[in-house]
C-alpha cells in the first residue's frame, strides 16, 4: 500500500533507475519505426493500432506526462484508453453520434508499452498493476525495467483511473501536505483526527469539482478497464504482475475477468478478503518480528543491542504516554520541521524503516538513550520528499478504502486486530492501524456506498500464480502469500527473507524468480533463496 500517514518509499526504492534526462512532456513516439513486438494479430504490434471494442477505445499517441523524467519512455509505444466512468450508468444507452458506443461521462487512461529486450519476444506480454491504491503505473516503469521484467516480453503500463497520468487526475496535494504538517501533532489525539477529516473533506470537494463520480473509483471498474485494454490492444493472452495494492486489484481481476490471463504474479500480497486495519496490524507485527529475529541471530547485533524487540515495545508505550518533541532539518524544506515522536509515529516509522533494516537497531538504541534525531529525520524526510506530495490519487485511495474496506470491518475489528498483534500497546493507539489513521472517520466524510459484499470473497482460481512476500514486510503481512495460495490451485507462495515490502524492487533473487515464473509458470526458479544473507546491521560505538 501507499500509506497516507507514513513516509512514502524512499525514492531509490520506488524508482531504482536514475530519473534524469528529457522531460516526458516532450516525448512523442514515432510509431512507424516501432519493431514488431508482442503481436496483436496481423495489424501491427500492440499499441500501434487504434481500435474500438464495445464502449472502450484505444488510440495511439504521445506518451503521458510524468511527475519525474523517465527517459525510457522515448522507446515506448504510447496512447490512451477511453472508457465509461460508470459502466452501470451507461449500460444500454447509445452515443449521440449514433456510433453504438455507450453514452455517459468518459475518462481517459494513459498507456505506455515498453518493448522487450529480446529481438523475438514472447507473444503474451505482461501488464503491470501499480501499488497504492493511487500510485501511477507509468511512474513505476523504472522499477520494472531495473528488474528486467521486459527481458522476453513487452510490458504494458496503464494508469489506473484517477491516477497522475489519467484524466481526470484525482490527486489531493492538501492531504499530502497535511500529513507532513501532522508530524508536529500528537498522532492519536482527537484534535488531530478532526484536522485529518477536514483534509479529507477538502479532497472530496476537489474531486467533486472535477466532475468525478466518487463511487466509480474501485476494483470493479478498474478490473473492467484492464479487460477493455486487453481487448482493444488485440491481446489474446497476457500475464499480470501486481505490486502492493496491485495484488489486491489483481486478485479481484482474476475473479471478474479471468479470460485472457495466462499467469499472475503478485508481490506484497494484500488479499481483498482481509484488507483493512486488522491485517495491517498483523503485517506490522510480522515484519517487525522478522527484523528483530535477524538482529538476534547476528552475534554482533545481538550483543550490541540485546532485547531489541522488548526495547522497541517499551518505547512505544512510553512515548504514547509521554511524547518527545524535537526539531530537524530536511534538505527539501526551507524551515526546521517539528516532529512529535509518540507511539503512533514510532510504529509508523518502523513500518517503513524495514526497507533500510541495517540501521534500525542503531536508531532504536539511540532513541532509548534519549536521542530521537535519526528517527525524526527519517520521518520528516519521507513526509516532505517531493515524491510524497501530489503524486497519489486520493480519489482512488478513498474509493477503495471506503467502498470495499470500511463497510466490512468495524472499528472494533481493528482494535481487536491491534490487540492480538501487540497486546502491550496502549488502547489509545489500537483504532489507528499503521498506514490507516482515522480510516472510518475519513470514510464517513468521503461518503460512497458499499461495494457488493462479494468483493470480499476469497479468490478461487486455477490460473498459475506466483505469490511473493518479503520476510521484513511490515506493510503487507508475509503470511498473506500462503493465505491466498490456499485457494489458488496452481500457485507458488514464496517468501524472500530479509527484504521488505515489494521484493521485486529490492532483491535480484526476487527478480530472477519472477522472470523465471513468466517463462514457465509451472516451475519458477527459486534456487537463489538458499544463498541469501541478512543485512549487516550497523554497530554503533
Amino acid at each position: 500500500m501507499s500509506p497516507r500517514t507514513t513516509p512514502r518509499r524512499r525514492p531509490a526504492r520506488r524508482l531504482p533507475a536514475a530519473l534524469a534526462g528529457a522531460t516526458a512532456g516532450a516525448l512523442v513516439v514515432g510509431l512507424a519505426a516501432t519493431p514488431a513486438h508482442a503481436g496483436s494479430g496481423t495489424d501491427g504490434p500492440i499499441g500501434t493500432v487504434a481500435r474500438t471494442v464495445g464502449d472502450a477505445r484505444f488510440r495511439p499517441g504521445p506518451c503521458p506526462r510524468t511527475a519525474d523524467p523517465i527517459p525510457d519512455l522515448a522507446r515506448a509505444r504510447c496512447g490512451t484508453l477511453t472508457v465509461p466512468e460508470n459502466r452501470s450508468r451507461t449500460k444500454g444507452t447509445k452515443a449521440s453520434d449514433g456510433s453504438g458506443a455507450h453514452g455517459g461521462r468518459k475518462i481517459t487512461l494513459a498507456v505506455a508499452i515498453m518493448p522487450a529486450e529480446a529481438a523475438r519476444p514472447a507473444r503474451d506480454p505482461i501488464v503491470w498493476f501499480a501499488g497504492g491504491p493511487g500510485d501511477d503505473a507509468v511512474s513505476e516503469i523504472p522499477m520494472a525495467l531495473a528488474g528486467r521484467l521486459n527481458r522476453d516480453r513487452d510490458v504494458i503500463f496503464m494508469s489506473q483511473r484517477g491516477t497522475y497520468s489519467a484524466d481526470p487526475e484525482l490527486t489531493c496535494p492538501n492531504i499530502d501536505e497535511f500529513n507532513a504538517r501532522a508530524l508536529g501533532l500528537v498522532s492519536n489525539a482527537p484534535s488531530t483526527g478532526r484536522l485529518h477529516v477536514e483534509a479529507t473533506r477538502a479532497c472530496r470537494d476537489r474531486v467533486d469539482a472535477r466532475g468525478a463520480e466518487r463511487s466509480t473509483y474501485n476494483d470493479i471498474e478498474s478490473s473492467a478497464d484492464y479487460d477493455a485494454l486487453r481487448r482493444t490492444l488485440g491481446v489474446k493472452k497476457w500475464n499480470v504482475f501486481g505490486i502492493s495494492y496491485g495484488t489486491h486489484l489483481a486478485l479481484n481481476y482474476m475473479r471478474l475477468h479471468p479470460k485472457g490471463i495466462r499467469s499472475v504474479g503478485i508481490d506484497g500480497v494484500l488479499p481483498p478478503s482481509l484488507a483493512g486495519g486488522a491485517v495491517t496490524w498483523k503485517a506490522a507485527r510480522e515484519g517487525f518480528d522478522g527484523l528483530f529475529k535477524a538482529c538476534e541471530e547476528q552475534p554482533a547485533c545481538n550483543n550490541r543491542y540485546p532485547n531489541l524487540k522488548a526495547t522497541f515495545l517499551r518505547l512505544v508505550s512510553e512515548l504514547e504516554a509521554d511524547p518527545v518533541t524535537t526539531t530537524v532539518t530536511v534538505p527539501v524544506h526551507p524551515e526546521p520541521v517539528k516532529v512529535v515522536l509518540d507511539g503512533g509515529n514510532l510504529v509508523g516509522w518502523l513500518t517503513s524503516a524495514t526497507h533500510v533494516a541495517a540501521g534500525v537497531p542503531r536508531s532504536i538504541d539511540e532513541l532509548a538513550h534519549g536521542n530521537p534525531q535519526r528517527i525524526a529525520e527519517q520521518l520528516a524526510g519521507g513526509k516532505y520528499s517531493p515524491q510524497a506530495i501530489g503524486r497519489v490519487a486520493h480519489g482512488l485511495v478513498y474509493g477503495v478504502f471506503c467502498g470495499q474496506w470500511t463497510p466490512y470491518e468495524s472499528r472494533s475489528d481493528i482494535v481487536r486486530g491491534g490487540r492480538r498483534a501487540f497486546p502491550s500497546f496502549p488502547r489509545s493507539m489500537l483504532a489507528n492501524a499503521p498506514q490507516l489513521a482515522w480510516l472510518h472517520d475519513d470514510c464517513r466524510a468521503w461518503d460512497v456506498p458499499p461495494a457488493p459484499p462479494w468483493i470480499r470473497d476469497v479468490t478461487r482460481s486455477d490460473i498459475p500464480t506466483l505469490a511473493l512476500s518479503g520476510g521484513f514486510d511490515a506493510q503487507t503481512a508475509p503470511s498473506n502469500g500462503a493465505y491466498v495460495a490456499r485457494t489458488l490451485s496452481r500457485s507458488h507462495a514464496v517468501t524472500v527473507p530479509y527484504v521488505a515490502h515489494v521484493v521485486f524492487a529490492d532483491s535480484s533473487c526476487a527478480q530472477t524468480i519472477t522472470t523465471s515464473f513468466f517463462d514457465d509458470p509451472a516451475t519458477p526458479d527459486t534456487r537463489c533463496l538458499a544463498g541469501l544473507q541478512p543485512p549487516q546491521f550497523e554497530i554503533a560505538p
